[in-house]
């Protein structure tokens, strides 16, 4: 199964189970491996008797956060194959379009006025409420502002993402020379981010809102790829160029805030592991997308166990594993690509 083969239902078939597979594996790994003493050996019957203590923390903390995990991965994922495709540029990711900013404004704001803290009227659930009220309302802004002539342009788009980021860093710098130092620690590794300790209906919302996104771009997969020779050629081939960059704007962006909201900035999965897939797939995204939302799971599945346990007890901001794991294995990439590398 090579890059340059024909995408044919048994190819796609058996990518997906091959990478379903790794995605399953790599949950057991998440849920079996942790700090704690109890492993998934534990619960298989005929093992020891567990403590009602130990299984609460195995079903309620240890599993839920691996799940989170692994729709997050795919989300993230799956925002960075379609924004490479809208762009046309492989080097692009989730937080290139402005979104991020918005997001993360949001959440840091809700850090500052202390609403994140469980006395607060909304507890935990404020900084991912704040959040992704501030993805909302940057998405809307960016794209009242990139509309031009009634046309949403690439290039007014990525402009117009770059600037606001830039205003959202400058903001939120601002915000922590004016924290207090506990607010300070809790906003610098909020914008590190990390997979949160959801419960059964938060992973449950996460999963519904990423798996209906991922399905409706899925179903642009050919535009994409007929995007790939341009939008005046796509145009010819009956491609509603207009239609297809702004639902690709407004369901990534979904994505992104979606992600953002829950788990701060988490580098590196939405450009790395789209890169690699495409280096080992090809750059059909009937094949490409499904695959991000299976491989960017594992992916960040991974690297929140590795993060769990690599200074056991305490614990590294998962983005910090990626930017440390994806970085070096992103540059080993290019390095040996080279030139070979191929979007188109």
């Amino acid at each position: 199964m090579r890059p340059g083969e024909p995408l044919t239902g048994q190819r796609l078939l058996a990518w997906a189970l091959a990478l379903a597979a790794v995605l399953a594996l790599s949950v057991l790994m998440g849920v079996a491996w942790g700090t704690g003493s109890l492993s998934l050996v534990d619960l298989l019957p005929g093992g020891p008797p567990l403590s009602e203590q130990a299984r609460a923390v195995f079903f309620n903390v240890r599993l839920p956060r691996v799940l989170a995990a692994a729709f997050l991965g795919g989300a993230l994922t799956v925002a960075g194959v379609v924004f490479q495709a809208l762009l046309r540029n492989p080097l692009a990711d989730p937080y290139v379009l402005g979104v991020s900013g918005g997001a993360s404004i949001g959440g840091v704001l809700a850090l500052l006025f202390g609403f994140g803290s469980a006395a607060s009227l909304l507890g935990e659930l404020a900084v991912p409420a704040f959040a992704f009220l501030g993805a909302l309302s940057a998405l809307f802004l960016i794209e009242w502002v990139a509309t031009v002539g009634g046309k949403l342009t690439v290039y007014t788009i990525l402009l117009t993402g770059a600037i606001f980021n830039a205003f959202a860093s400058a903001l939120i710098y601002f915000i922590q020379t004016i924290a207090s130092l506990e607010q300070l620690h809790a906003i610098v590794f909020y914008l590190m981010g990390s997979v949160p300790m959801l419960g059964y209906r938060g992973v449950g919302f996460l999963a519904a809102t990423s798996v209906l996104a991922t399905l409706a771009l899925f179903s642009m997969a050919r535009d994409y790829n007929a995007l790939t020779v341009g939008e005046e050629g796509a145009a010819q081939l009956g491609v509603d160029v207009e239609r297809i960059k702004r639902r690709t704007f407004i369901l990534g962006s979904l994505l992104t805030g979606l992600a953002v909201s829950v788990a701060g900035l988490i580098g590196f999965v939405g450009l790395v592991v789209p890169h690699l897939l495409r280096l080992i797939l090809g750059p059909d995204h009937r094949l490409l997308l499904p695959a991000a939302f299976l491989g960017g799971g594992a992916f960040l599945v991974l690297a929140d166990l590795i993060a769990r346990v690599a200074v056991a007890p305490s614990e590294l901001p998962v983005g910090v594993v990626t930017a440390l794991v994806g970085g070096p294995f992103f540059l080993y990439l290019l390095r040996r690509k080279g030139s070979r590398y191929d979007f188109a």
